[in-house]
């Protein structure tokens, strides 16, 4: 794509971008509000522009790079999109309703390299790492198609970096368009709702506790062995889990005294949901005083996965014993399961399910 992605841009950046063009810095301002705060996709759309100015920005510039090709809405509300860059690779993005806020799941990458097993997106690959445009871009289709285009939200927005691809490898990318959705003048949603999941890119978790106005860390273990968790996510044969509890203990100073960074542990029956391995789990985190509470999730199914979710009674016995040993536990309720919304499913599918977005 030749056109420069404004959506990508920081509000400094514009305001440079639009001197650049000859035009007054007060423009920058001007675009960055009506594309950020506004949430507005095409700059025809931005009509206190002149026109002269949206034709020379027509000429060398795009608002917005995303189409939605379909969205998918969930007997529980959650809603999948499903979308294509301008070089014609998928993109999902997950809105979530809840009762006292709103979540979307947005992804870092096209597809994923990790391998992880339980995960359907594994299935696709890494195609490519999204720029900070396409990041920021999926947040505002989400919230354009929940509540309309507006300049406020009716309540509050939570962003989650669970979606399809490893996050801290589209790490300069993401930290930027992180930036740029906490901007008072635009969409600000600052950091303390921002939660960002690795599968444990050691050198990440260390760069990011050293970030001012860094988001919440979430690391997915899946295995409380590194036999276990080499087969389940093969990243684990770079960084085993010594130096990820390491990186984890070191992330701890960057935490505030009342907070915690999570752990997310999918639930495998038969797999990683024994009692020994309960246990196991717990001693890990103890032995290395790691604060941190525990999520489980059960596993979302989905075929070619060999997996099956652990059922509610071993789940609830795998906590009650990471509680027994001091682990703060949760068990995450699976979310958007028939629409492959839920935690490892985004694979791009095309279900019938679909109910097509108006003007996407």
């Amino acid at each position: 794509m030749n056109h420069l992605h404004l959506a990508g841009l920081t509000q400094e950046e514009l305001v440079s971008f639009v001197e650049e063009l000859g035009e007054p810095a007060y423009r920058g301002r001007q675009i960055f509000a009506a594309l950020q705060h506004r949430r507005l996709r095409a700059f025809d759309d931005v009509s206190d522009l002149p026109k002269a100015l949206r034709a020379k920005l027509r000429e060398q510039a795009t608002a917005s790079s995303l189409t939605v090709e379909s969205r998918y809405i969930s007997e529980d509300g959650t809603r999948r999109y499903l979308m294509k860059t301008h070089d014609n690779l998928p993109v999902e993005t997950v809105y979530i309703p809840e009762e006292h806020r709103d979540t979307i799941c947005f992804s870092s990458q096209s597809g994923c390299p990790l391998q992880c097993s339980f995960c359907l997106t594994a299935q696709l690959g890494l195609l490519r790492s999204l720029t900070a445009g396409e990041i920021v871009e999926q947040i505002i289709i989400a919230l354009n198609d929940a509540y309309g285009i507006s300049v406020k939200t009716p309540r509050g927005t939570n962003l989650v970096g669970m979606g399809a691809g490893e996050p801290f490898l589209a790490f300069d990318s993401l930290m930027k368009a992180l930036r740029i959705v906490s901007d008072p003048k635009g969409l600000h949603i600052v950091p303390n709702r921002v939660t960002v999941s690795t599968a444990g890119v050691v050198p990440r978790i260390r760069e990011l506790a050293t970030i001012p106005g860094r988001p919440h860390l979430a690391v997915s273990l899946a295995a409380p062995t590194d036999e276990l968790r080499n087969v389940l996510m093969p990243i684990n044969k770079k960084w085993p889990l010594s130096e990820l509890l390491m990186a984890c203990k070191e992330f701890e100073q960057s935490l505030k005294p009342t907070e915690r960074f999570t752990f997310e542990y999918v639930m495998l029956d038969g797999v990683n949901d024994s009692d020994e391995q309960a246990r196991q789990l717990a001693n890990l985190i103890n032995r290395y005083q790691v604060r941190a509470k525990v999520n489980l999730i059960p596993h979302n199914p989905a075929d070619p996965l060999p997996y099956r979710p652990s059922s509610p009674e071993r789940v609830d016995k795998f906590r009650a014993i990471l509680e027994s040993k001091g682990v703060h536990t949760f068990i995450r309720k699976p979310r958007g399961r028939d629409i492959y919304a839920a935690c490892g499913q985004l694979a791009a599918r095309q279900e019938t399910n679909l109910i097509q977005l108006q003007g996407g």
